[in-house]
């Protein structure tokens, strides 16, 4: 990885006519997806850069998720100065740089989307002068891009309200079983629209891994695809489909997942084990959800207190609110989020939380487990990664890192093919 960070650096400059580096961005994900080792190939970048003499600076794409504290910065970046590492302001602090047609996201979603899409990014990526671009990510199967990263650095993670709200909840209404783990979904149609009208003259570069999990159950790179275009992230996510995904031929009864507590402390970002599973869980079945870190629903308050007020509810019922709530129009991408947390009233959903309480849990329509109890059910140091029989005769499925893949029947993978538009 480090090699392939030297090259980056040597043939950026080649190609962009480019005689030293003055001013470099490095746009790495957020700490949800510090497990795949973004944060400290970030740290090479940097050092490399700034001991050439550059000016650096780090934005992580972290969308409308809580800021870094600078604690979690140290955790992940290291040694990167935490003055050069700057907070995106999803409401504040974005510039608008065009809006996709109506008539264009018609066209992607089949006609299931009427409205357009305003693009509304980074002030600080849009407006200052950069030599260098470097965007950072692990490509791995997703509920509204079919797979993250690439371009999603942009819109999503440095997007503003507006491009969040009517990406997320078009998603939503589309369908994230027929997002999932395709190469091109209509809202990255959509961003790949915005990219070639609307950031063509940015110079950045796109550095992704692929990760796969080794014989002793552990995560490791597997792929390192660098490229400025498009067939790059087409690359990295065709080898994602082949090692990230995972096909059952039978529903699976039970699943019991583990959201690791450094990194995910929202049902908002914790419910990756929901949405990376629900292919995969038989009707009548239970997904059990270890989440030692989760202390809240929502990133903001106004997200809180709309999952709260609702619950996690179908697609056609948080629909047919949407129609009348002021409410959820106002923040359509956390009222996508009820959409994609939800079991559709298939399977339960039983949560051991860290910090919300029992009242907390099942007022959104979930079960609630104690964590401790659960833990010591379903110990993660003792489960290994796919089939355990517990010591009563129970058989469970484990997962122990939900937003490395995708779990899913070959039923239903078979079912959502026929939404690939990638032709």
């Amino acid at each position: 990885i480090e090699q392939a960070c030297d090259r980056l650096l040597t043939e950026a400059k080649d190609r962009l006519g480019i005689s030293s580096y003055q001013r470099v961005l490095l746009l790495p994900p957020d700490i949800t997806r510090a497990h795949a080792g973004v944060g400290w190939i970030t740290e090479y970048l940097y050092h490399r850069l700034d001991e050439a003499g550059a000016e650096v600076h780090v934005i992580p794409t972290l969308g409308q998720h809580v800021p870094h504290t600078r604690q979690d910065n140290q955790w992940m970046f290291g040694t990167i100065p935490e003055e050069r590492i700057h907070a995106h302001d999803w409401r504040g602090g974005v510039t608008h740089v065009g809006t996709i047609p109506a008539e264009f996201v018609r066209e992607r979603t089949g006609g299931a989307v009427d409205w357009e899409m305003p693009i509304d990014l980074n002030t600080m990526l849009m407006t200052q002068d950069w030599d260098l671009i470097i965007n950072v990510g692990h490509i791995v199967p997703h509920e509204v891009l079919g797979f993250a990263n690439h371009n999603k650095n942009y819109f999503i993670g440095l997007g503003g309200k507006r491009t969040l709200g009517a990406s997320h909840l078009a998603s939503a209404v589309y369908g994230i079983e027929n997002n999932l783990g395709n190469l091109l979904t209509p809202v990255r149609a959509c961003f790949n629209y915005a990219e070639e009208h609307f950031l063509g003259d940015l110079p950045d570069v796109y550095l992704q891994v692929v990760m796969d999990y080794r014989e002793d159950g552990t995560l490791a790179h597997t792929g390192v695809y660098v490229g400025d275009d498009v067939d790059t992230y087409y690359a990295a996510a065709r080898a994602s489909m082949a090692q990230n995904i995972t096909a059952f031929e039978e529903p699976v009864d039970k699943i019991v997942a583990v959201m690791q507590a450094d990194e995910f402390r929202a049902t908002w970002v914790a419910n990756k084990a929901v949405y990376r599973t629900r292919m995969a869980m038989a009707d009548g079945g239970e997904l059990v959800i270890i989440a030692p870190g989760v202390e809240r629903f929502g990133e903001q308050p106004e997200v809180d207190a709309l999952i709260r007020k609702y619950g996690y509810l179908s697609k056609d019922e948080v629909l047919a609110r949407y129609a009348t709530e002021a409410d959820m129009q106002e923040i359509p991408h956390a009222t996508a989020h009820l959409v994609h947390g939800s079991s559709e009233g298939r399977f339960t959903i039983t949560y051991a939380p860290g910090a919300l309480t029992q009242e907390d849990i099942e007022s959104v329509g979930y079960q609630y487990l104690d964590l401790d109890e659960a833990l010591r059910r379903y110990d993660p140091e003792v489960l290994e990664d796919g089939w355990n029989t517990l010591p009563d005769g129970e058989r469970i499925y484990f997962i122990s890192t939900p937003s490395a893949g995708l779990w899913s029947t070959r039923d239903r993978l078979d079912s959502r093919a026929g939404h690939e538009q990638h032709r």
